[in-house]
């Protein structure tokens, strides 16, 4: 004889309420005026801090970068070609020095960098 196998039915699941998101209305004026120089860029992050150390007068090198960010320095190169250059089309200039390459945003700094490809220092 064959007998019929009973399915178990599964365990009633309890639905989770979904929290409402903040309205853009309600963001603080800060982020506001951080989004107005760099789009998409909030205050205290490491991508903040890096951009500010780029615009500083004396520039930064890898070194001082991947030490103020915890990064190593492979991620440092790749994040200013990806998302200084490409991403955010600032016009960052690498000069040799001393102490190693400086890399610093010269120009246009409130916005995309206007023209072709940017020369670099050799």
């Amino acid at each position: 004889m064959i007998s019929s196998k009973s399915k178990r039915k599964p365990a009633p699941r309890s639905h989770r309420t979904k929290t409402a998101k903040p309205k853009s209305s309600e963001r603080t004026a800060t982020a506001r005026t951080v989004s107005t120089v760099l789009p998409n860029t909030r205050t205290g992050t490491k991508n903040a801090q890096v951009i500010a150390m780029l615009r500083d007068r004396a520039g930064a090198t890898i070194g001082a970068i991947a030490a103020a960010t915890g990064w190593q320095q492979h991620s440092v190169r790749g994040f200013l070609a990806g998302v200084v250059r490409r991403r955010l089309g600032l016009n960052l200039v690498s000069e040799p020095s001393d102490g190693g390459r400086i890399y610093r945003v010269v120009g246009d700094t409130d916005g995309p960098a206007k023209g072709g490809q940017v020369k670099q220092a050799a």
